[in-house]
């Protein structure tokens, strides 16, 4: 274990808020004709936005400081790889020592970014998204790592967690046996509960982006992503060309003047792999078993908002491009899991080497079998499986030597477990020391093992959520009593029955909440409920109440003066802004708030004031900077000429004044 200090912006306070699960657990998803029956099935199953139990970790800057991390090191004769176990175990180099070439983008900075389930996502390195559909709950969260053995006796690393959202329990056992120019990850998700669930698996690897990168995968189709007005249409086409492209080579990253990304789909391919070649055939390769049989790439595209966001995740001359290892055809595509089960695969990383001329030939097929032949010259098929058989052997085997103890969270469910009887359905290589319950894990104990749920100041943060159905059932047990009948426990009820749709139930709950005790964080809750009803007026009474409270967190600010803003009620709005802390007005949603009411009314000078900011919090899609830019430059332009300000003009204006580069957040050059 040693320390590894970075420039990097810290991560701030959890928001104490929940954010529940969209009602639409399913999404939407637009097909084209092209797309086979047998793709269609499953897609946008169970991908819906969900977080909960997890909170939002959304309360960031861009103002960066040294920052140090613990990292963990392998090594052999040909790689040396890199491993941030507090940050989601993301190995964040890979070198190839022979030739001490680095095999992935090495963000040189730690920036935190909208892009995560949880908000908060940094780039480079290669990740390991497990649970729902996005980059993964733990992407900025410690996980347990602990020390293990190869099969040659070599020093191993084990990584894993249980996922609190699905109630999965996952792990990564690392080798780097001597001789081998490939760092093996044997990986394994078990879900040991009697109901099925999704499954979300995707390892998103960074490499640097050039002119002359291709990425390859052994398939003649990919399905690709048409961007449409209407929205993203999935369809299926022969590679490389790309119909979204208009038949360009999608293969090269740069060919896309959009942010852009497609699915290899490799069935039938007993040893799946996919490799970032450059233009001497030279770079990073990764293979696997299946069922790890998908691959993706994506891209951020040549336009200046992809450009920005290359920076903006980074710093100048930091490109990257990613290439993805899925379960499913795509990432829209959900997986159910069965009760009661367990899934695993090996996953290998390294160098590889082909002819530069047939990778980046005319001919598809051509450059794939190069590229396959120069992967089995140093892994067979064969030898993969073995890797694999050796990985599922030593799997149940824990490990005596924790380094990085990650959450409280597995000591409780497996305590859970043990009072049930249930524990023995965990693997034994899923060890979570006692020593890891901390003050937020003491009043779901409490619970367990006394039958009685805490009380507390309201003004107080509620603590962690939880949402497990074995949980509700403890918690409605608890309340039934008039001796434990706390505000606090009928708050989380209510939070647990509005994740799975009882909108009747979370309303009763939180309405005993406020009998018993007033909290802002009851009325807040019923301000959402009103939302989904979609009665606005109610929604902002209830808002309202909430901020005559004591407890004003920064997100509930920012839902407060959204609601107003949403009313139409941009005087009060303003109100508000005003009265708020310095510190508050400053926070990076409540200045963008602060610009749509500015621009409401007609407050030009304060909306310029709000856009020579940097923002650290804009979503991935989210165009509202560049949208108050250009009716800003549209008012502007209307003030100057005496025009009426109508679609022509504000057409005009958007010709003539594209937004800064530190503003323009737009996936495509035309949004």
């Amino acid at each position: 274990m040693e320390m590894l200090t970075i420039p990097g912006a810290p991560l701030g306070a959890e928001n104490p808020l929940p954010f529940f699960r969209d009602p639409q657990v399913n999404q939407d998803v637009a097909v084209d004709e092209s797309l086979p029956a047998e793709k269609r099935r499953y897609l946008g199953w169970e991908t819906g936005f969900r977080v909960l139990p997890y909170r939002m970790q959304d309360e960031y800057t861009r103002q960066r400081e040294p920052l140090q991390f613990r990292s963990i090191v392998l090594e052999n004769e040909f790689l040396t790889a890199t491993f941030l176990p507090e940050l989601g175990g993301r190995l964040i180099s890979l070198v190839y020592r022979p030739l001490k070439r680095e095999l992935l983008h090495r963000n040189p900075v730690f920036q935190p970014a909208n892009l995560a389930i949880r908000n908060a996502w940094f780039s480079g390195g290669i990740e390991w998204n497990c649970g729902q559909y996005g980059h993964a709950f733990s992407t900025c969260a410690p996980l347990f790592a602990s020390a293990t053995n190869g099969v040659q006796g070599e020093p191993g690393l084990r990584m894993y967690e249980f996922e609190r959202c699905k109630g999965l329990f996952w792990q990564i056992d690392f080798t780097l046996p001597a001789g081998s120019p490939f760092l093996v990850a044997y990986t394994r998700v078990v879900n040991p509960n009697p109901r099925e669930t999704g499954l979300y698996w995707w390892t998103n690897v960074a490499v640097n982006e050039a002119a002359d990168v291709r990425v390859l995968a052994p398939a003649a189709e990919a399905i690709y992503i048409d961007f449409t007005d209407k929205g993203p249409v999935f369809g299926t086409t022969q590679l490389p060309g790309l119909p979204s492209l208009r038949g360009v080579d999608g293969t090269y990253a740069l060919h896309s003047s959009f942010a852009n990304e497609f699915f290899f789909q490799c069935d039938g391919e007993r040893m799946p792999w996919e490799a970032a070649l450059d233009g001497q055939g030279r770079g990073f390769i990764e293979a696997s078993t299946r069922p790890l049989a998908y691959r993706k790439m994506f891209c951020w595209g040549s336009h200046t908002g992809g450009r920005h966001w290359q920076e903006f995740l980074s710093q100048p001359g930091q490109a990257y491009l990613e290439i993805q290892a899925g379960l499913a055809p795509s990432q829209l595509h959900g997986l159910p899991m069965a009760a009661n089960s367990s899934l695993d695969w090996t996953q290998v990383f390294g160098y590889v080497e082909a002819d530069p001329d047939r990778v980046h030939g005319q001919d598809w097929n051509a450059a794939c079998q190069t590229v396959t032949a120069a992967l089995t010259a140093h892994l067979s098929p064969e030898q993969m499986d073995n890797l694999f058989r050796a990985g599922r052997s030593r799997a149940d085997q824990p490990s005596d030597q924790i380094l990085q103890n990650g959450s409280g969270w597995g000591a409780l469910e497996l305590t859970r477990r043990a009072k049930s009887g249930t524990e023995q359905t965990v693997p034994a290589a899923f060890v979570f020391l006692a020593e890891t319950l901390g003050p937020e894990q003491q009043k779901w104990l409490g619970l367990l093992e006394q039958g009685s749920f805490p009380d507390q100041n309201p003004a107080d943060l509620p603590g962690d959520w939880l949402i497990q159905p074995e949980w509700q059932q403890l918690l409605e047990a608890s309340l039934q009593s008039s001796a434990r009948r706390t505000w606090l426990g009928w708050l989380h009820l209510g939070v647990m029955r509005m994740e799975t749709f009882d909108e009747a139930g979370a309303e009763a709950a939180w309405q005993e909440s406020l009998r018993i005790k007033p909290s802002g964080w009851a009325y807040r809750n019923l301000a959402i409920l009103r939302l989904r009803q979609k009665q606005n007026g109610g929604a902002l009474e209830l808002y309202e109440a909430a901020w005559r409270t004591a407890a004003r967190p920064t997100g509930l600010t920012i839902e407060y003066l959204k609601a107003l803003v949403d009313a139409g009620q941009f005087a009060r709005a303003r109100d508000v802004f005003c009265a708020l802390p310095a510190e508050a007005r400053e926070a990076d949603r409540v200045q963008v708030l602060y610009g749509q009411i500015a621009m409401a009314m007609n407050d030009l000078e304060a909306v310029e004031t709000v856009l020579q900011r940097e923002f650290a919090i804009i979503r991935e899609g989210e165009i509202v900077l560049s949208e108050l830019w250009f009716e800003l430059k549209a008012r502007q332009l209307a003030a100057q000429t005496g025009q009426v300000l109508d679609a022509a003009l504000r057409l005009r204006a958007k010709t003539l004044n594209p937004p800064p580069a530190r503003i323009d957040f737009r996936m495509t050059g035309e949004q």
